[in-house]
């Protein structure tokens, strides 16, 4: 398999309401790329998606550079906030 390219990004489980369907406990960390969601819930990798692809590839948004972008699960019920962070150094 071809290696990655741009930078590493990290997920952080920042808040859990309710009961998670794919287990994902507060505090869990995995790496994500464009190709490997790394065992995040589908559902929560497709609306990571879009963030994800901008943060590997060194994009920012221009009212913050910081990196970082919080991103909700789309079940209202058993919402999971994930943290995306790049990592400083390229792959």
């Amino acid at each position: 398999m071809i290696p990655e390219k741009g930078f590493r990004v990290l997920a952080t489980v920042k808040k859990v309401k309710g009961t998670c369907n794919a287990c994902h406990k507060l505090g869990d960390v995995v790496h994500l790329s464009a190709r490997n969601p790394n065992g995040l819930c589908g559902y929560l990798y497709y609306a990571a998606f879009p963030y994800l692809l901008m943060l590997q590839f060194g994009g920012s948004f221009p009212w913050d550079d910081s990196g970082t972008v919080m991103v909700d699960c789309p079940d209202t019920t058993n919402r999971v906030t994930i943290e995306l962070r790049r990592i400083k150094s390229e792959s």
